[in-house]
Parts: structure tokens; C-alpha cells; sequence
């Protein structure tokens, strides 16, 4: 079953609202997952997710199940020439979920992780491996940094200042290296 939507509200980086027939309803992407609002990556899958159909008209494809146990409609998602779901997983913001019964696509969402995967894309980022201060500590790591050795300003540091990637901080950030706020250090 096909039927067309606007796009008319972004829940997170699988879930939408849609407007059908002058009527809202909450849509859940089958088969993939992104992070939650409490994790890693959260505001970046997000704003993937509005980027490819917030205010558009949108075809939603259902497989099997017509809603979950939250009475999400169950969709795939498709926005011109670009399968939505697939999307997500491909760039790496998504990670393949199969959920039978609606696993129509599983085979094709697995394949598309393991060449984000392949790519280090951004879930398949590697994980920086911390600098742990010398054994006694170093009184001059910010605490706003744990897992890396970041001095307190001043001088106030950029990104391109230190030898760390994508690392956890904390407020209140006096470096402002988290620009975006999810928690997450110089991320680009």
C-alpha cells in the first residue's frame, strides 16, 4: 500500500509526523534505527532526517504491519528519487534494524551499513582513543573534558588548536568545542 504525506513535523532521525488528509499522524521508519535523544549522534541523525523530508510530500510504502505498539504508522519513506530509509543507513546515521515481520528491505538496509560501516561513517566513526594524564593527574585538564587533557583557558582553543576528535563534554564547555550541544567535542 502506497499513499503520499506532508512532512510536517521531525520527532527524531526515524520518526516523523505527516499530514494526511488533514489529519497528523506520527510515522516510524521500518527497518532502521538512530540514536535516541539521550545518545551519541542524536542531533546529527535528526537533523539528517529534516534535511531529507521536513515540509515535503513524502510517499510512505508499507510492508507488513500497519502500526507498532506505540500506534506509530510503520512506513518506508521515499521523498522524489531517494528511499529515505536506505538513505540513513547508507550515510551512516541509521543503523539496519529488522523487525519482523517488515523485513521486505532488511537485505538491502544490511548491505547499505556495512558500506557505511566500511566508510567510518559517521556511527562507524572510530572512537578516539583518550589521553589519560600521567599517573598522579595533571592539574591542568579541564574537567568539562574527561577522556582527553584539555587545558582551562586562557588561551581560548578551537579544534584545529588540539590533537582530539570526538570526545565527551561536559558544561559548561569554556572552550566551546561542542558547538551543537550533544555532548560531543569537535566533531567535524
Amino acid at each position: 500500500m502506497r499513499e503520499t504525506a506532508l512532512v510536517v513535523g521531525i520527532v527524531d532521525g526515524d520518526t516523523i509526523d505527516v499530514r494526511i488528509n488533514d489529519q497528523i499522524y506520527r510515522v516510524r521508519y521500518i527497518g532502521i534505527d538512530t540514536p535516541e535523544r539521550n545518545e551519541t549522534l542524536y542531533g546529527q541523525a535528526t537533523s539528517f532526517n529534516q534535511k531529507l523530508v521536513y515540509n515535503k510530500t513524502v510517499t510512505l510504502v508499507k510492508d507488513v504491519s500497519e502500526t507498532d505498539i506505540f500506534n506509530r504508522l510503520l512506513r518506508y519513506i521515499i521523498v522524489g528519487d531517494s528511499f529515505v530509509n536506505y538513505e540513513l543507513v547508507r550515510k551512516g546515521y541509521a543503523q539496519a534494524s529488522a523487525y519482523p515481520p517488515d523485513i521486505a528491505c532488511s537485505n538491502t538496509f544490511t548491505s547499505a551499513q556495512n558500506q557505511a560501516q566500511a566508510e567510518n561513517l559517521v556511527l562507524w566513526m572510530p572512537t578516539p582513543t583518550p589521553h589519560v594524564p600521567p599517573a598522579g593527574g595533571n592539574g591542568n585538564c579541564h574537567p568539562a573534558y574527561p577522556g582527553v587533557c584539555i587545558q582551562p583557558p586562557p588561551p581560548d582553543l578551537d579544534c584545529k588548536d588540539i590533537p582530539y576528535k570526538r570526545f565527551k563534554v561536559l558544561p559548561p564547555d569554556p572552550h566551546n568545542f561542542d558547538s551543537d550541544g550533544d555532548g560531543i567535542g569537535c566533531e567535524s
